[in-house]
């Protein structure tokens, strides 16, 4: 039997913006980049829930963006149900585009204020040239997905008529309207008031098993991703460092940097005393990272070959991997 292909995977991919530069640094044709992605690779298995987190500034979001082809690699290849990116005409991009969808982080920016939820809904299939006479059952199908079940009552709506989680649903259901198998979702309940939160990871979460999604989440928030993610990747200034089972990763981290974000998760307890994270200061200049491990100067492990040689992402255990050489032996 052959084996399933992975419905997304990455290959050194990196994106590196312009950063600015002074007047001097400019006369003198000096050339600084933001090293966003810095070359990392990636698989998602389909019907996989994958998880991306770290602190703002890591790299998370264009990640994200790559994923989808909405912003160009510098470097690296990216390949989707087998095909490459990068090589794809006008009409396999057209079907790429119905087959991938994003769903925002903030739904009252995510939709156009002056257009009913009737067209924002249609615009997608428009773009995709959906048949016109699928566009009525598609959009009645995908209100129902997300539980807004009186279609009638939304349809004519305008955006500042709904409440947030409302919003949220139908930024949801307008990415289903097209029926993707692609899910990528950038911190989809951090602009909602925590009483709504669970009711859309609740539906999340549904709808992955129902319709057999990969989906993929980006968030700062270890909760939600625990939740909802089957695996879980650890981002730092534009490498991956840990990538495992979420629960191998949230319960045995390996990374000092993982370690850190599980720590500063709140935890509701009134006698809980102030404990000191494992690294201190802010995350790095992603224009200029420090020579081998990226997190040397912020890391209390750190020794003299994290300053010469940058770790690898290496297998810690079965199926988990870390890039720190607390774990690896020089040579391995």
């Amino acid at each position: 039997m052959a084996a399933v292909k992975a419905i997304v995977e990455a290959f050194g991919l990196a994106k590196h913006f312009a950063a600015s530069r002074s007047l001097r640094q400019a006369l003198r044709g000096e050339r600084h980049v933001v090293r966003a992605v810095d070359g990392i690779d990636l698989r998602l298995e389909r019907g996989e829930s994958v998880g991306l987190v770290g602190e703002s500034g890591s790299g998370k979001t264009t990640v994200g963006r790559l994923l989808l082809k909405l912003t160009a690699p510098s470097s690296g290849r990216l390949a989707f149900e087998g095909e490459d990116l990068g090589g794809m005409d006008k009409a396999r991009t057209l079907r790429f585009r119905q087959q991938a969808q994003l769903v925002f982080q903030n739904p009252y920016d995510a939709l156009n204020p002056r257009f009913s939820v009737r067209r924002a809904l249609t615009e997608p299939l428009t773009n995709t040239r959906v048949a016109r006479a699928e566009h009525e059952t598609r959009i009645g199908e995908a209100l129902r997905l997300v539980q807004l079940h009186d279609a009638q009552r939304y349809l004519d709506s305008l955006p500042h008529q709904l409440s947030g989680g409302q919003l949220q649903r139908v930024v949801l259901a307008r990415a289903l309207v097209l029926k993707p198998s692609f899910l990528v979702a950038d911190e989809p309940v951090s602009m909602l008031d925590v009483s709504v939160r669970a009711g859309i990871l609740n539906l999340l979460r549904d709808l992955k098993e129902r319709l057999g999604l990969t989906a993929f989440y980006i968030s700062h928030d270890l909760t939600l991703v625990r939740y909802v993610c089957e695996r879980t990747l650890v981002m730092y200034l534009g490498k991956l460092v840990e990538d495992g089972p979420t629960d191998a990763v949230v319960n045995q981290p390996a990374h000092p940097y993982t370690q850190a974000l599980i720590k500063a998760v709140p935890r509701p307890r009134v006698d809980q005393s102030r404990q000191q994270l494992p690294i201190s200061g802010a995350i790095g200049d992603a224009a200029n990272p420090l020579s081998g491990c990226r997190l040397r100067d912020r890391c209390p492990y750190a020794f003299a070959r994290c300053t010469e040689e940058e770790p690898q992402l290496l297998e810690v255990a079965p199926g988990h991997r870390a890039a720190c050489h607390l774990h690896q032996q020089p040579n391995a």
